[in-house]
């Protein structure tokens, strides 16, 4: 394969957001500028915030093409969260401006399309594509869940991200789940029941 060839344009995929109990699954594909080369890309959960953001807009900046897909909730429930990604990594490389020949999908499978491509377990640390895409996928999200906390402070989101820790699971228990929560995630279905908003 290529990979040498500055004509062959490869993209890399990755989401984020597939264990949250609340919000979109979030992908991103891009496709770097071998020109313009960005120093300290790695898997988005081993860079610090402050370190993620200015990568983010050094991506966007410098990249030859990136673009953001995502699947709602309401297509997790009716889909299930695996079969949403794969739809969200595809609305992502639909949507680059620039054609890739090849693209290089963080994980253990690709999503069935008409792409050349290839899953690489852990590829967000291992190839610059991925880890651009990581990185763009995680900024993405995690701003929507800051938009979603300062709307329901309540809940925590600036802190937890969506993810079920101890204290968002007991906040859901409590407060029972917003609209943007996942209702196929048994911790709703549970906080729907409690609430008397769904039937055992």
């Amino acid at each position: 394969m290529p990979d040498t060839d500055p004509t062959f344009l490869i993209a890399g995929v990755d989401e984020v957001g597939r264990g949250p109990l609340v919000g979109d699954v979030v992908t991103a594909a891009v496709i770097l500028d071998p020109k313009r080369k960005i120093i300290g890309l790695n898997d988005s959960k081993k860079v610090s915030a402050k370190k993620r953001e200015l990568l983010y807009e050094e991506i966007i900046e410098k990249s030859l093409a990136w673009s953001v897909g995502r699947a709602s909730p309401v297509e997790i429930d009716s889909l299930n969260i695996l079969h949403a990604t794969m739809l969200a990594m595809h609305r992502a490389v639909d949507g680059l401006s620039v054609q890739p020949h090849h693209v290089k999908v963080d994980g253990n499978r690709c999503p069935k399309w008409q792409y050349s491509s290839e899953a690489i377990v852990k590829g967000d640390g291992l190839i610059a594509e991925i880890s651009a895409a990581s990185i763009i996928a995680k900024i993405t999200r995690d701003r929507e869940m800051l938009s979603l906390h300062e709307a329901h402070p309540e809940y925590g989101f600036d802190q937890h991200k969506g993810y079920p820790t101890k204290f968002h699971l007991e906040k859901l228990a409590q407060l029972g789940p917003l609209k943007e929560y996942r209702v196929s995630f048994k911790p709703v279905r549970l906080a729907l029941v409690k609430h008397g908003e769904l039937g055992v």
